[in-house]
């Protein structure tokens, strides 16, 4: 069997024929072009057409495995850009009636032709999970039944993209061509004569796989995840082991989501490479991963899958176990309010290990979170960080267990001290993330974390002003402004409120301000901090240094900071 690798410039009437019938297999990643990616298709197109009456236009190249002379093409790569203008074609049918609509079809699906041997199908299906409702709503027009889905019930990304892009091309032909017949023609016949694609066909997957990697290499706009994956299933030998891994794969990925899964690749590099990446994560995970890791089916069943099971239950804080459930779930929402996912790669190791030890998940993500909080709250940089997590990350490859635990995880007395120095400073010169975390972290600990919260309605205010007017009730209290100085950030005069500022509210007086300003509408406050100020009779010196230190002793006690 010939091995040649051919390739040609084809019109979309062309590649939209009996000459090719397109099947996306399995294994390839689901439909993600976005409105951003569709819509800029749509303008260029448009604008050459409106400016360039005679010129033709250039779309790029799809790979495909393809046997010479046969219509059966498996899409290595072009199916984004099959899948959107397919959608694009669709559209403009829908835009027009009777014969016109007719011809157009032809070209979104085979009609058939039995002294040919063609039998009606589609000109492209996308892959099993998809290709039913891309026939249904796409191929066959039925536009008002798709926009009048809701989104929330769209099963998955692809589909949700399906809808969007059907609807911005809706709008957009409506906007540029005035939903107009003779306009409509005009367009499409520019973009089935003089809109043009490259289609490169080998009838071996291993030479297919090969023309894939280097046009990534000279540019084509892929994730690492889709060359990662090329070099994989490329090693499989069967068709019945790319079809059961590659569906697997698809699982992971339809779980975490397109940005999630690509999050996964880094966190995995990550932990094999213990170190800040210095180069791609395409090259770095190849170098770190693969080739510790050459056989396929292993670093599937043995590595992504754990991990990828794993990061869904960080993500989400969905950890599940006959006991300890909550409490992990619990300081893993707290892990998941940290600015940073530099302690991910720590707990997906963990969870992948251990997750059956619900007594050691527990003592584990405590102190997980106890870490995580030091780092956030003294704001070490990215570097001390990645070194940090990964000393626990190089312990965690050797054996241990509740009853001979982890030591790296624990807090060491100079970083105790480091913390204990922190929470006693200016707290609200912190970032407005850290000293969000820190007065809500607090808060929750005396609230024996039976409290939720919303840090998008979240403000913090101080109790005694940081402008006191001479002529207030502040200026007699707070008699020496070196005091003032002293005492107006720290802790113990911070409250969270569920309202925006009211900054003529900031300067009354201790009695107005509780009741105008810190109180809810019921007279009541959702957090434990502001409601203790509205229960303190006075806000003097004296009282604001018995509250700092109760309050810093709550948090000593439960983050474990004595030495």
């Amino acid at each position: 069997m010939s091995r040649k690798i051919s390739g040609a410039e084809y019109p979309l009437a062309k590649i939209f024929s009996s000459d090719f019938e397109y099947v996306i297999p399995s294994y390839q990643r689901p439909y993600a072009w976005t409105v951003d990616q569709a819509s800029e298709l749509f303008d260029d197109l448009f604008d050459f057409y409106s400016s360039e009456p005679d010129e033709g236009y250039f779309l790029g190249s799809i790979v495909l495995i393809k046997q010479e002379g046969l219509p059966y093409s498996e899409v290595i790569d072009g199916q984004q850009r099959l899948t959107t203008l397919t959608i694009l074609l669709s559209v403009l049918a829908f835009n027009m009636q009777g014969s016109q609509r007719d011809t157009l079809c032809k070209y979104i699906l085979e009609p058939g032709n039995e002294f040919e041997g063609l039998e009606p199908k589609p000109r492209l299906t996308l892959r099993e999970r998809d290709k039913s409702f891309f026939l249904k709503y796409v191929q066959e027009l039925k536009f008002d039944e798709l926009f009048a889905l809701d989104e929330k019930g769209v099963d998955n990304e692809s589909r949700l993209n399906i809808k969007k892009n059907a609807l911005l091309f809706k709008n957009r032909v409506t906007k540029s061509l005035k939903d107009d017949a003779e306009k409509i023609k005009g367009f499409v016949a520019f973009l089935l004569q003089r809109c043009f694609l490259v289609a490169v066909s080998t009838p071996s997957q291993q030479s297919a796989f090969r023309v894939f990697s280097v046009m990534n290499s000279r540019g084509l706009d892929l994730q690492p995840t889709d060359i990662i994956k090329a070099d994989i299933i490329g090693k499989l030998q069967s068709d019945q082991e790319r079809e059961s891994y590659n569906e697997r794969w698809e699982d992971m990925e339809v779980e975490l989501g397109r940005g999630g899964f690509n999050d996964l690749f880094t966190y995995v590099r990550m932990i094999h490479a213990k170190e800040k990446a210095k180069r791609s994560l395409l090259d770095e995970f190849r170098e770190h991963v693969l080739k510790e890791n050459p056989e396929p089916d292993k670093l599937i069943s043995e590595i992504l899958e754990p991990y990828a099971n794993a990061l869904a239950i960080v993500r989400q804080s969905s950890y599940e176990a006959t006991s300890h459930a909550e409490e992990v779930n619990k300081y893993l929402r707290w892990l998941n309010r940290i600015d940073n996912s530099d302690w991910v790669p720590t707990a997906i190791k963990f969870l992948s290990d251990k997750k059956n030890e619900p007594e050691y998940v527990a003592w584990f993500f405590e102190r997980l979170e106890r870490l995580g909080a030091f780092m956030h709250v003294c704001a070490l940089n990215i570097n001390e960080r990645i070194e940090r997590y990964n000393k626990v990350v190089s312990e965690l490859e050797s054996p241990h267990s509740l009853t001979s635990p982890l030591a790296t995880i624990e807090l060491s007395d100079t970083e105790k001290e480091k913390m204990r120095e922190a929470l006693a400073s200016n707290i609200y010169e912190l970032t407005p993330r850290r000293r969000n975390y820190l007065i809500l972290r607090l808060d929750a600990f005396m609230s024996d974390g039976a409290a939720s919260y919303d840090p998008t309605v979240l403000t913090i205010e101080h109790v005694l002003p940081q402008t006191v007017d001479p002529a207030s009730e502040w200026a007699s209290l707070w008699v020496d402004p070196t005091e003032r100085k002293q005492w107006v950030h720290k802790i113990a005069n911070l409250v969270p409120l569920n309202r925006r500022r009211n900054s003529q509210a900031q300067n009354y007086d201790f009695a107005r301000k509780k009741e105008a300003y810190f109180s809810g509408k019921k007279g009541v406050s959702s957090y434990v901090l502001t409601t203790q100020v509205l229960n303190s009779p006075a806000w003097t010196p004296e009282y604001l240094a018995k509250r700092q230190q109760e309050l810093l002793d709550v948090l000593e006690d439960n983050w474990r900071l004595r030495a």
